[in-house]
């Protein structure tokens, strides 16, 4: 899919407010608001927005404590990774997880949960007993510095 300086600026617009107008972001762009609908519909139906979403305060729902959890598996096998992501996937407190390399974990998770005392028994009560768990290696975020959901679009060509 080609984008143009227009497309750009649609997308960075509606990463940062997805409550945006069609009116309002027409009008942004430089556009009557009937090309920018279009234009937004057909970055919708080419996948490359994957929808739309409202951010809430982690802090005020008193999910006080994020974990970053590498996990280790027994067998590297499709069907033993299939069964663990299908498995984890399923849980809410994971945010989220990815494969990994570069270290001794096959699997980053991020998790997000009220407190310790959740955490030990999310850890104990699930993570562990997802069968070809080996090991489990927790970390905690002690402040965030940084966190953005936009991603960086200067690489698009003009």
């Amino acid at each position: 899919m080609s984008f143009d300086r227009t497309d750009r600026r649609i997308l960075d617009i509606m990463q940062r407010d997805a409550r945006i107008t069609n009116l309002e972001l027409a009008e942004k762009v430089g556009l009557s608001p009937t090309p920018c609908a279009r234009r937004v519909k057909r970055l919708e139906e080419s996948g490359l927005i994957r929808g739309h979403v409202t951010l809430l305060d982690q802090s005020r729902l008193g999910l006080k404590l994020t974990a970053y959890i590498g996990i280790t598996m027994d067998r590297h096998t499709p069907d033993r990774f299939e069964a663990f992501e299908l498995e984890v996937s399923g849980y809410p407190e994971v945010v989220e997880c990815s494969v990994v390399t570069g270290q001794s974990a096959d699997y980053l998770l991020k998790a997000v949960v009220a407190d310790m005392q959740y955490y030990e028994r999310f850890l104990l009560g699930k993570l562990t007993r997802i069968p070809g768990v080996t090991g489990v290696h927790s970390s905690f975020e002690l402040r965030r510095v940084l966190q953005r959901t936009a991603l960086p679009l200067e690489h698009l060509a003009d």
